[in-house]
């Protein structure tokens, strides 16, 4: 699923009344933080837990996200390395990483959008 920033944000699908519960509170959790501190052009979230979850680590694990791989756009990044971009999102998602239960694996992708222009010109 593809995030749009405020000047082409894409609106979302559905919404979750206060009674219902989401079957990816995790990945919420994560959009929502990303989406609020990044403000990013493309915002991609994949969960990859089930590729996972027969590694030692993850049994008696009860739960399906832990582990995740993003592609994040932002201008935030401009002129950032991408270690320091890595730690921008880790200490985002501090909390979610340090919980039991939470993220386990975050592989990550961050760009610019001026980066992402460039590699979708390489590609076409």
């Amino acid at each position: 699923m593809l995030f749009r920033g405020l000047s082409g944000q894409l609106p979302r699908l559905f919404s979750v009344s206060a009674r219902m519960v989401s079957a990816t509170p995790m990945e919420d959790v994560m959009r929502d933080k990303l989406a609020h501190a990044f403000t990013p052009s493309t915002l991609v979230i994949r969960n990859d837990s089930h590729l996972h979850a027969h590694h030692a680590p993850m049994q008696g694990s009860t739960s399906k996200e832990t582990h995740f791989h993003v592609t994040i756009v932002s201008d935030s990044f401009e002129s950032k390395m991408q270690a320091a971009r890595h730690r921008m999102v880790y200490a985002l998602l501090k909390e979610e990483m340090s919980r039991e239960n939470g993220i386990h694996a975050l592989q990550l992708k961050t760009k610019t959008p001026a980066e992402e222009q460039r590699e979708n010109e390489r590609q076409a």
